[in-house]
């Protein structure tokens, strides 16, 4: 099951503030929270107290919360790698180690007695895991989750990116990546120009990132990297369909019923012998064949336009497809609506058999 999740930090922040944040998104159905322990260490002491009465809440929300971790804190907090009981008394769900031990010492973790997730840093792109993996973990409690990037240009690349997702999934480990708020105004550090995972979504709005990440198959759950997102920003996200590509579409208020009905309605995916200059979702065809598909708006075709084959090309008629190059149209293809502009890399996203469906805006 993908989840959604937030972020909250220990620092500068009214403690109602951050109960009520989690409270609502947990209303919403967000069920990840993501929280840093290093930016929280301090000469007054290593945690603020009343941030632990906020993790408390947030496990009697049923919310799955992980800290950012690293060897200074386990010093600081008195913990060893050997006994994680003072991290389960917080009411964590898990640890994410931001620096890594030896893999002995993870794999050692990992079979604490309390079930503890222990979150593996996905952005490094070395034998980690492997190394982690060797050393024989209890493989339930290990889990990954990618790092954010406050400043601008830092963050990953689309093929780094890809390439560290497959090594976990390879090995059917669980993961995680953040995106960004545009209304946030902090993090766990001073540098807030995002908190992205991939640096190509820093200033894009927030559900344009999150269906961006779940068209990709090598991530599990998106997290918001910074906070507050404003409820809307959250609402929006929580609407977002989790294993269907939603596409929004803009269609003309002429359109015939049948056209509407094929795009709003029926179910898609992209054939497996895909095209280079189309996407093409051949069933509606099947299901209405023998149908009348007038001819509607058979001009030449540009990328994002969303195609009906008219009656006129017999065969194909009643078929919908998206168009991912311009071409030049016979006078049989019907053009009936346009990808909404800000969603049109989601094309590039579209893989063979993947399903998707249209939102009209």
């Amino acid at each position: 099951m993908r989840e959604l999740g937030v972020s909250i930090y220990p620092n500068g922040t009214n403690t109602d503030k951050i109960m009520t944040y989690l409270t609502n998104a947990a209303g919403l159905g967000y069920k990840r929270v993501f929280t840093c322990f290093i930016s929280g260490l301090s000469e007054d002491g290593p945690i603020p107290e009343y941030f632990f009465k906020i993790l408390r809440h947030g496990k009697d929300l049923g919310m799955d919360i992980v800290a950012d971790v690293s060897p200074d804190v386990f010093r600081a907090l008195g913990v060893s790698y050997t006994d994680l009981e003072p991290f389960y008394r917080m009411g964590l769900y898990g640890i994410r180690l931001d620096l890594g031990f030896s893999g002995f010492e993870e794999s050692m973790m990992s079979c604490n007695p309390y079930g503890l997730k222990i979150e593996l840093n996905m952005s490094n792109g070395t034998r980690y895991l492997e190394n982690i993996l060797s050393n024989r973990p209890h493989r339930e409690n290990i889990i990954g989750c990618h790092n954010f990037y406050p400043h601008r240009y830092t963050g990953l690349g689309r093929k780094h990116f890809a390439e560290c997702n497959e090594q976990f999934k390879n090995k059917n480990i669980q993961t995680a990546a953040f995106i960004s708020s545009q209304a946030a105004d902090h993090g766990p550090w001073p540098v807030n120009e995002g908190l992205c995972t991939l640096e190509e979504h820093r200033g894009l709005p927030l559900e344009l990132q999150l269906k961006d990440l779940w068209s990709e198959e090598g991530i599990d759950h998106v997290i918001i990297g910074n906070a507050f997102a404003s409820v809307e920003e959250l609402e929006r996200c929580a609407e977002i369909k989790r294993n269907v590509l939603e596409l929004q579409v803009v269609l003309p208020e002429d359109l015939a019923p049948i056209y509407r009905k094929i795009i709003l309605e029926e179910p898609h995916f992209n054939r497996g012998d895909v095209s280079e200059y189309m996407v093409r979702s051949t069933q509606s065809r099947v299901k209405y064949k023998g149908g009348h598909f007038p001819l509607y708006e058979p001009k030449n075709i540009v990328p994002g336009d969303i195609l009906i084959e008219s009656s006129l090309y017999e065969r194909y008629a009643g078929e919908l497809q998206i168009a991912l190059k311009p071409m030049e149209n016979s006078g049989k293809t019907s053009v009936v609506g346009k990808i909404a502009p800000e969603e049109l890399f989601l094309l590039e996203r579209i893989k063979p058999w993947q399903k998707f469906s249209f939102k009209a805006v």
